[in-house]
């Protein structure tokens, strides 16, 4: 699904990205994890060709870099980001935003037909946002604003899913509401391959069953959540020493 060999990559002198190896296959879900600055957002940016390796080879979805339209290959990649919700016009209902990811705009410019309606406020009703068809998007909360990104982000059916720190704002229930609904998504059918960035453990949720640690540009570990979730990882990995207090399935680190 994708594939990162040796990538590097400086920006003003600077080496944000350094000699990352990195592969995702067919029936994963990684969450990705990292402090502010551990270069999780620029490894986005160059997954979906918005910035282009200094060093190294990229391969997404089958295609290489350099031999492939990178504007075709973003159709099949959603991306949930802050930067995305700033964009939205407030005024647009739920139901026309989700639509709009059918042509991976902001707005719509073309036309459309009742079926593809259809799919969207059935879309978003099945991402748990029923109540929600006919609203304005500037009325909504800020939970209730991701999940109807998450459902654009669906309406072209792509094989990849980056949600980039998705409860970033959003209050202890709205969380937990979105991760339900992340939850629910990745456990569908025929789910896309779902990257979940941030830098909070207890948002990794069982179905990321891969891990990523970012620190400083590199990576600093990769594999089964399950083996690298422990306090012996983690506290060579922060900086500080910290300590994993666990709840259920989940996992909450805290400064020691």
């Amino acid at each position: 699904m994708i594939k990162f060999q040796d990538v590097s990559f400086v920006k003003e002198q600077a080496a944000i990205l350094k000699d990352i190896s990195w592969q995702v296959n067919a029936g994963e879900h990684w969450a990705i994890l990292g402090l502010n600055g551990s270069g999780k957002t620029t490894l986005l940016k160059i997954l979906c060709g918005y910035e282009w390796p200094t060093t190294g080879h990229v391969t997404v979805l089958g295609e290489h870099f350099g031999q492939t339209s990178i504007p075709e290959l973003r159709k099949q990649i959603g991306w949930v980001s802050s930067a995305l919700k700033a964009r939205i016009k407030g005024w647009e209902t739920a139901e026309k935003i989700v639509l709009s990811g059918k042509f991976a705009s902001i707005g719509i410019y073309e036309r459309y037909s009742d079926d593809d309606l259809a799919t969207a406020v059935q879309l978003l009703a099945d991402c748990g946002g029923k109540k929600l068809i006919g609203s304005a998007y500037n009325t909504l909360s800020q939970g209730q604003q991701q999940l109807v990104l998450i459902a654009r982000a669906l309406m072209a059916d792509p094989r990849v899913l980056i949600l980039d720190e998705p409860c970033s704002g959003l209050d202890l229930f709205a969380r937990e509401e979105l991760l339900e609904t992340v939850s629910r998504l990745i456990e569908r059918p025929h789910a896309p391959t779902v990257l979940y960035v941030t830098h909070h453990t207890e948002e990794i949720l069982p179905v990321f069953n891969s891990l990523l640690l970012l620190r400083d540009g590199k990576i600093y570990a990769q594999g089964s959540t399950g083996k690298l979730m422990n306090e012996s990882v983690l506290n060579d990995f922060y900086p500080e020493k910290v300590r994993i207090i666990s709840q259920g399935t989940r996992q909450y680190v805290i400064k020691a």
